[in-house]
């Protein structure tokens, strides 16, 4: 049976892609012939003593580099094989790659990036917020070198106000991770610092390795004071910088986030002071315009007429009222008098006396009611309508 190219290439894809071993392996060799796209795809070819291995990493791999690929350089690039069907030729598809050397640091990298991940250490509910204004920084980092001396520069030109502390460590080396462990709990216990910045210029893994310990991890964890992580180049990760509080791609630009800008503060500070002035002189514009309006009532316009004027005519209304109430309250009463004289008189003996009648009194003065109170030739008054007769008891019935 004849095969054309193209049945036979495609028969190589799929025996290929159907190799466990060859769907994820690790490749050793020298790069050669390195050549960036400027799609930003990287294309090279690995290479030994024997043979040579086409080879591309695509942007969004290649953009993970924490170092830049060079001839002559020899790494350990991770990927899968595959067939280039319009070449015809096998190329290892690179998803990551190290220098030669770092396999096993990298994979202890790991290693500690899984536990720690599982134990929450860089959930984010565990990140405390950065001050917006510290009054006092501690730098964790070397006191030689150009990282110090940039931060310094940076963060006295933004904000002077803040106090700078040194805390001075070794940044590589067996010593180091104890060191910085040591460092970071002497901040958190003075307290008088309200960020850390933890730092160190660029390096390879091993340089930068301090950071990738697990003592230095827990340490960062357990600080109470929000800690910023400042270590390498932008594309350099370590364990240090998934625990602290704020991750910053280098030392300057950790300078510039822990610190304010004056000029930026300044300006914001004019921006409030103007908008607080064209309040309060639209509040005084609104003030002057209410006195102004009550300057043209009647009340400060003729003031000894509204005052004398009006206030008599309000007096004099209610006098007016006052005596028609005392009026009527006057008639009312003659009124009701009349009503209780008129019954009273109803009530009274002298009536009863006018219609013919007369009352007999003892010599007491108490009206006789029955003929057992007086006895024969006692004395007696007999009180007429008019008049009144003192008589002498002859006998008694």
């Amino acid at each position: 049976m004849i095969y054309t190219v193209t049945q036979l290439t495609t028969h190589l894809q799929h025996l290929i892609e159907q190799d466990p071993l060859l769907g994820d392996i690790q490749v050793s060799g020298e790069i050669s012939n390195c050549k960036p796209a400027a799609s930003g795809h990287l294309y090279f070819t690995l290479k030994d003593a024997n043979s040579c291995l086409k080879a591309v990493m695509f942007r969004s791999r290649a953009g993970r580099l924490t170092f830049r690929p060079a001839d002559g350089m020899a790494v350990i690039a991770r990927g899968y094989i595959a067939v280039y069907g319009p070449g015809g030729t096998y190329q290892l598809y690179v998803q990551d790659m190290l220098p030669a050397g770092q396999g096993n640091l990298y994979a202890a990298f790991l290693q500690l990036k899984e536990k720690l991940a599982r134990e929450g250490l860089f959930d984010q509910q565990y990140k405390k917020p950065l001050p917006p204004i510290p009054a006092c920084v501690a730098l964790i980092t070397s006191p030689r070198g150009a990282v110090l001396r940039d931060m310094v520069q940076i963060m006295r030109r933004r904000w002077p106000l803040c106090r700078l502390v040194l805390v001075p460590v070794t940044v590589q080396g067996q010593t180091a991770p104890g060191e910085i462990v040591q460092a970071i709990h002497q901040v958190d216990s003075w307290g008088g610092a309200q960020v850390i910045i933890l730092a160190r210029g660029g390096g390879s893994l091993e340089d930068l390795w301090a950071f990738n310990s697990e003592e230095v991890a827990r340490a960062i964890f357990a600080c109470r004071t929000p800690l910023v992580s400042a270590v390498g180049h932008e594309t350099d990760y370590t364990i240090a910088d998934f625990v602290a509080d704020l991750r910053a791609p280098t030392p300057s630009a950790a300078a510039e986030l822990v610190v304010p800008d004056q000029q930026e503060v300044r300006a914001r500070l004019d921006l409030l002071r103007a908008r607080a002035e064209r309040v309060l002189r639209q509040q005084l514009a609104n003030w002057r315009a209410r006195l102004e309006a009550s300057q043209k009532r009647p009340l400060f316009q003729r003031p000894v007429d509204v005052i004398c004027g009006q206030r008599a005519l309000y007096l004099d209304k209610l006098r007016h009222q006052l005596s028609t109430a005392w009026e009527r309250k006057e008639q009312a009463g003659r009124r009701a008098l009349g009503e209780l004289l008129a019954r009273l008189d109803a009530l009274s003996p002298l009536a009863t006396l006018a219609r013919g009648y007369a009352i007999c009194l003892d010599g007491r003065g108490m009206p006789v009611r029955n003929s057992s109170q007086v006895r024969p030739q006692e004395q007696v008054e007999i009180r007429l309508h008019r008049g009144r007769l003192f008589c002498q008891v002859e006998r008694v019935e």
